[in-house]
């Protein structure tokens, strides 16, 4: 089988085998990609790469039974092999009473043009003068001493499915990358930092002078750290670190978790844990956006989400399986790979920006913490318990002093929601995105 075949017909076949297998229903899903890579480091090359990688998935429901296999062997004989090793084991595991495809209402129709793949592939050429401007940028930054090395990249992917409810849509997309690290300083007081730019479209990246110059000013900002006291003081997170809280509120609205009863919000739908002025959308149409699509892995069309509204959380996160556990109906966030069902997942997940801007944000802090940099995973979201080694800036006066390191951020995540103000520099530079963000009452612990 030639690797030209056009997936959806691929696709297609391989249900209809897994049909005559004995499948009562089934759903399949296949993903293939192209990438490029380069990195260097202190202006010499270290490697050049191109790879492509091609696999797909069966899924095979027997009544409440399903069973996925997977497989990047393409071969009709191994096709053959792959519906009945399916089928088979969907006739043995046990049952799950959620489990199942989505209902026709349900899936995508006609799909909105959402501007996700550009036309043709970046040269190598293109890649290595990225990476190089990129590290010349860092090194030619005053106190920079030696670079980690940078890299740029890119990627084209696409995704299909096809399913016995008679779903069958494809959507591909592109992702450019450019990354590096860099150290300032001399000797056991040398200290390192970075940036990255993502982005689908080469001309929406950021310059390689910027990526380069802002990872050389970071390195250089944190020369010299101090210690500081314990105190219960106003905490602000950086744009870069901000996003985090996000995915620590995506984790907890996820639907599999709070179905689970794992969740320290499982008990809040409906109730308000911002301040009134918060939004938190999730937009998986989003234009140009890096995690954009228009179908989840579940073929469910693809709409805005407003996870929370007024301070209000108003939905849970949901893929086909856990909105039935939960009574609800999915959102169309069901994500999924080639070896295992889908599983709720947020897109472009973002935190609506405020009035204030970054320096009015700090602007009556006497003493505070400016956070660059988090370590660690200490988060319970169970009981949303938060505790976070961190470096970054102290505040005093209301502006950012001097570098701070080795201490430790706390608090719970209820209260953190409760007690956040965003700024108004929101950028969508990654997948889930958040602008500056303050945070009242929060123990930072040092010396």
């Amino acid at each position: 089988m030639t690797t030209t075949e056009d997936p959806l017909e691929l696709l297609a076949g391989l249900l209809a085998k897994a049909k005559a297998a004995g499948a009562e229903a089934c759903d399949a899903v296949l993903i293939e990609g192209t990438s490029l890579s380069h990195s260097q480091r202190l202006g010499v090359p270290e490697h050049l790469e191109r790879s492509e990688d091609r696999d797909l998935g069966l899924r095979v429901l027997i009544g409440r039974r399903q069973a996925m296999v997977s497989s990047s062997d393409f071969s009709q004989e191994s096709l053959d092999g792959l519906a009945e090793r399916a089928v088979a084991m969907a006739r043995v595991v046990p049952e799950d009473p959620y489990c199942g495809l989505a209902e026709a209402e349900l899936l995508a129709g006609e799909l909105p043009q959402l501007d996700i793949c550009e036309d043709g592939e970046p040269g190598t050429e293109v890649l290595i003068e990225r990476a190089a401007r990129t590290e010349e940028a860092a090194r030619a930054v005053a106190g920079v001493t030696n670079s980690e090395g940078a890299e740029a990249s890119w990627r084209r992917s696409t995704f299909a499915v096809v399913a016995s409810n008679g779903f069958a849509k494809l959507y591909s997309g592109t992702r450019h990358g450019l990354g590096v690290s860099v150290l300032a300083g001399e000797g056991t007081a040398m200290e390192s930092d970075y940036d990255s730019a993502s982005a689908v479209h080469g001309a929406d990246l950021a310059s390689p002078e910027e990526v380069g110059r802002k990872a050389g000013e970071r390195a250089v900002r944190r020369l010299n750290p101090r210690k500081v006291a314990s105190a219960q003081v106003p905490v602000v997170y950086d744009p870069r670190v901000a996003n985090s809280l996000l995915r620590h509120l995506s984790s907890a609205v996820n639907g599999a978790a709070v179905a689970r009863g794992t969740s320290f919000l499982k008990d809040k739908l409906g109730q308000r844990i911002f301040p009134v002025s918060v939004r938190v959308l999730d937009d998986p149409l989003r234009r140009r956006g890096l995690r954009s699509r228009p179908f989840d892995g579940e073929g469910v069309a693809g709409r805005l989400l407003e996870v929370i509204d007024n301070g209000v959380l108003g939905s849970w996160i949901t893929d086909l399986r856990s909105a039935r556990q939960l009574g609800t109906t999915t959102t169309g966030h069901g994500s999924r790979g080639t070896s295992s069902p889908p599983s709720p997942t947020p897109t472009n997940l973002y935190l609506e920006p405020g009035p204030l801007s970054p320096s009015q944000l700090i602007a009556d802090i006497d003493d505070g913490f400016y956070v660059t940099e988090l370590i660690g995973f200490g988060v319970s979201g169970t009981t949303g318990d938060y505790s976070r080694g961190a470096g970054g800036l102290w505040i005093e006066g209301g502006e950012l002093s001097y570098p701070v390191s080795e201490v430790t951020v706390a608090g719970n995540l209820n209260d953190m929601f409760a007690n956040l103000t965003p700024a108004d520099d929101l950028e969508f530079r990654y997948g889930t995105n958040a602008p500056t963000v303050r945070i009242e009452g929060m123990t930072v612990a040092g010396s």
